[in-house]
C-alpha cells in the first residue's frame, strides 16, 4: 500500500462523507480560494479549519506510529538518513503532551508549504488518474506534514537533550558551572555565587528550591523556570519566597552574600521585566 493511500484510509476512519465527495467538495473550494489569490480572511478560516481537522488525525497517527513509520520510510527511500528510537516511538505514543509538541511544530511548518506546492503552483490535482489516485484536501496536507517531521522531531529531540543536560546539572554542581558558557548568563559570577555561606545554605534546601535558585541567579523569570522544571510560576514563587526568607534571617546573624536577583527589590523589576 502507498503513503497516500495508507494516509487516505486513515483520513477515511475518521470523516463521515465519501471520499469522492470530499474530493468533489474540495475542488470546488479550490475554486472559489483562487479567485482570491489563496488570501485574505477566506482563506484564513479554510486554513483554521485545515489544521483542525488534522489534529486528531495526526495525534491518532503519531500515538498509534503510523505516522512515524511512513514518514521515515519516505526519506529512507530518497536516500536521507532518518531514525526514531524505539525509547522515543514509546513516549509519543504515551505521552499527550510530547505529542501535542511536535503536532503543533509540524502543522505551524506544513501550512506554509501546502499554500504553495498544493495551491499556488497546483500540487493537488482532484483529477489525478494515477495508480494512487486522486485525494482530498486533508490527505495531502497530513502528507506535507510527513515531510516537515523529520526537521520538527530532531530539533525536538535536540531540545529534550539539553534540558536533561540542564535539570541534571542543577543537581550537580561541579556539572552545572560547566553549562555555563552554553547558558544565558545574566547574574553574578558563579565563582562567588556558589561559595561560601550562601552555598551552604543552598546546599541544605529541598533539589526543586536549589533548582529555582540556580535558575533565578541565572536570570531567569518564574514563568520560564516553571516551564524548565514542570512546576507553575505559582509554585516557583512560594520556592523562592521561603529560600528568600532564610536566606536574609541567615544575613541578619553572620555576614553573608545576596545576589541581587535574590533582593526584593531585583526580583519585583525582573518580574516586571518578563511581563
Amino acid at each position: 500500500m502507498s503513503d497516500t493511500e495508507a494516509i487516505a484510509e486513515t483520513v477515511d476512519g475518521f470523516l463521515a462523507d465519501p471520499r469522492m465527495l470530499r474530493i468533489q467538495r474540495d475542488a470546488a473550494l479550490v475554486a472559489d480560494l483562487a479567485l482570491g489569490g489563496f488570501e485574505g480572511r477566506e482563506y484564513e478560516v479554510f486554513e483554521d479549519r485545515l489544521l483542525r481537522d488534522s489534529m486528531p488525525i495526526l495525534r491518532g497517527m503519531l500515538r498509534s506510529g503510523t505516522f512515524i513509520t511512513l514518514s521515515v520510510r519516505r526519506f529512507e527511500e530518497r536516500g536521507i538518513p532518518f531514525f526514531v528510537s524505539s525509547e522515543n516511538r514509546q513516549l509519543l505514543h504515551s505521552s499527550d503532551a510530547e505529542r501535542d509538541d511536535i503536532i503543533v511544530d509540524v502543522l505551524m511548518s506544513a501550512r506554509k508549504m501546502f499554500r504553495k506546492q498544493a495551491l499556488l503552483n497546483c500540487g493537488w490535482n482532484p483529477n489525478f488518474g494515477g495508480t494512487k489516485g486522486a485525494c482530498c484536501l486533508l490527505t495531502y496536507f497530513i502528507g506535507r506534514c510527513m515531510w516537515d517531521f523529520r526537521r520538527v522531531y530532531l530539533r525536538w529531540v535536540k531540545e529534550r537533550e539539553r534540558v536533561a543536560r540542564v535539570e541534571a546539572a542543577l543537581l550537580d554542581p561541579e556539572a552545572f558551572f560547566s553549562l555555563l558558557t552554553a547558558l544565558p548568563h545574566h547574574g553574578e559570577p558563579e565563582t562567588i555565587l556558589y561559595s561560601g555561606a550562601f552555598m551552604e545554605l543552598l546546599d541544605a534546601q529541598p533539589p526543586e528550591t536549589r533548582a529555582v535558585v540556580r535558575l533565578t541567579c541565572e536570570g531567569y523569570a518564574a514563568g520560564e523556570i516553571a516551564d524548565r522544571l514542570k512546576s507553575t510560576p505559582g509554585a516557583v514563587r512560594t520556592r523562592l519566597y521561603r529560600f528568600r526568607r532564610d536566606l536574609y534571617q541567615a544575613a541578619s546573624e553572620r555576614k553573608i552574600w545576596i545576589p541581587v536577583q535574590l533582593h526584593v527589590n531585583g526580583v519585583r523589576e525582573q518580574q516586571r521585566s518578563a511581563g
